[in-house]
């Protein structure tokens, strides 16, 4: 399987901080402002949801299904799935942000989150995810390249068939998120507390836009 684009600076601390943690093969490109005109200075993914609010709704209900709802996945297992498929695609602001999300969900924090993205097949997570890391890993190169060896070893390892069909479509689903945050152009701070203080809110992805469209029109 090819190794994430994304690498992992060795001896970094233990901190929340994922710009100091993963770092891309390709510069990112600084851009203030997207390429359409938004109603918001919102980063990424967050002024796109402002600016078209009726496909916001079920793209966060989608997501909290996928990284919020009952699962036999941890919430930081998932979001770490969504992690990596980010950092596969070179995407800056939902890798940093999904990686302050899995890293206050997971028991090892960051560090866990670092290994992932370096090298799933190093890291120090169970035989079961590092299979669904690699599905995860052969969906974002293209549905085809997943194989029946790829379902095959995931099983082997303990996987159900609900885990395999989230883990696909959480890969899926991020890599439309992926591209529809950098096909419009948008920008990713610098500031890691940008993405750390999200990763902190209470509530599901739903929730959470709700509280931030009730804001924008109070």
């Amino acid at each position: 399987m090819k190794k994430a684009v994304a690498s992992a600076r060795k001896g970094a601390g233990t901190g929340g901080d994922p710009l100091r943690l993963i770092r891309f093969t390709r510069p990112g490109k600084k851009r203030s402002r997207a390429y359409i005109t938004l109603n918001s200075d919102e980063p990424g993914v967050r002024g796109l949801f402002r600016f078209r609010p009726e496909t916001a709704l079920p793209l966060n209900a989608l997501v909290d299904v996928l990284l919020r709802g009952e699962s036999t996945l941890t919430q930081g297992e998932r979001e770490l799935i969504a992690t990596y498929v980010s950092a596969r695609n070179e995407c800056r602001f939902c890798c940093y942000t999904h990686a302050a999300l899995a890293a206050v969900r997971l028991p090892e924090g960051m560090p866990l989150v670092q290994a992932v993205c370096a090298d799933p097949e190093s890291a120090p997570v169970s035989a079961k995810l590092r299979a669904l890391l690699r599905l995860a890993g052969a969906v974002q190169e293209g549905g085809r390249h997943v194989t029946e060896e790829h379902i095959t070893a995931a099983r082997a390892e303990g996987a159900t068939d609900l885990e395999i069909h989230d883990t696909v479509l959480i890969a899926a689903a991020f890599c439309m998120f992926n591209r529809y945050v950098d096909g419009l152009g948008t920008h990713a701070p610098d500031d890691p507390d940008a993405y750390a203080a999200r990763a902190r809110m209470k509530g599901g992805y739903v929730t959470v836009l709700a509280e931030a469209l009730r804001q924008a029109h109070a």
